[in-house]
């Protein structure tokens, strides 16, 4: 595999990581369509931890099946495909060397009930991603949390164990619980804030929602009107985002979020494509359609990041 100028650029930002670490993410760059152009498109499947088979899965009933999900990030060209244990264990042999595996290595579920200390629990380990034949681990932590930092010291320990056995570091960097408002989850000084954060636990790849322009904190919106950062369309706050992680220096991500119509989110790609952003890791929005329909969603998806 000849590496393209593109990702070799993005590898020379990783300037502490070993051959492992980086031959993993040279892996997931170069993988697929937009394989070598520095952007990527992932497929998510670890809903059903979040929300339950029935809400996740019952639109689309093959969807159930793992087999089915390999498949069709296989046969759209992604990137990468990111699920929890069981459902790499359940095709990791017959997909094996196929498409860069990512193990969601913690998850949480809608049946707890702690609104401001919300955190998750591991339900995977590093040493089952390798011996899967992972290219990553995922982790999620939430920002803002009363649980928070509890969550920041537990990715410092599994991250050392990824990066000493050569895989990467992905993080889903989610702000919610404590005093933060619905709203504030996804504001942009909040967003911004939470990739931030990321960045400086070590994330190798950074996965946030699209911003908002509301603005949470007041401290921190008395900076941004008095520096005048541009948040006004979208293209601006995926930009800032980026931006707020080492300058674009570290690969930042956006996710599809909950189902929405197609024009609604080719419009978002576009806007995070504009903003400079490395892609999008797009669940919901792919394997809850029929598998035609969701690769020819995921083909418009690649064309835009192409920049057709």
């Amino acid at each position: 595999m000849k590496i393209s100028k593109n990702v070799k650029k993005i590898l020379e930002n990783y300037e502490s990581d070993n051959p492992g670490v980086k031959s993993n993410l040279a892996r997931i760059l170069m993988n697929g369509k937009l394989g070598g152009t520095g952007k990527l498109l992932i497929l998510p499947v670890d809903q059903g931890f979040e929300h339950g088979p029935a809400r996740s899965f019952s639109m689309n009933q093959i969807a159930y099946d793992p087999e089915y999900h390999f498949n069709l990030a296989i046969d759209a060209g992604l990137s990468a495909f990111a699920a929890p244990l069981g459902m790499l264990e359940a095709c990791a042999n017959s997909f094996a060397g196929q498409i860069p595996l990512i193990m969601k290595i913690n998850s949480s579920n809608s049946l707890s009930r702690d609104k401001e200390g919300p955190t998750q629990a591991l339900t995977g380990s590093v040493s089952e991603a390798v011996r899967l034949g992972c290219s990553a681990v995922g982790f999620t932590i939430y920002p803002g949390s009363d649980s928070s930092l509890d969550m920041m010291s537990e990715i410092q320990d599994i991250a050392a164990e990824a990066k000493a056995m050569g895989l990467a570091v992905v993080l889903w960097s989610y702000p919610r619980g404590g005093n933060i408002s619905k709203d504030g989850e996804t504001a942009v000084d909040i967003v911004a804030y939470a990739a931030h954060m990321a960045a400086l636990l070590g994330a190798h790849i950074i996965k946030v929602k699209p911003p908002t322009e509301h603005l949470e904190l007041e401290e921190a919106k008395k900076e941004y009107l008095k520096q005048k950062i541009p948040i006004k369309n979208l293209s601006e706050r995926i930009r800032h985002v980026v931006q707020s992680c080492f300058n674009g220096k570290r690969i930042v991500v956006f996710s599809g979020g909950s189902s929405k119509d197609t024009d609604g989110l080719l419009t978002e790609i576009k806007s995070i494509y504009q903003g400079g952003a490395n892609g999008s890791i797009i669940g919901r929005n792919s394997f809850q359609r029929p598998r035609e329909e969701a690769i020819n969603l995921l083909n418009r998806i690649i064309d835009i990041y192409r920049g057709k």
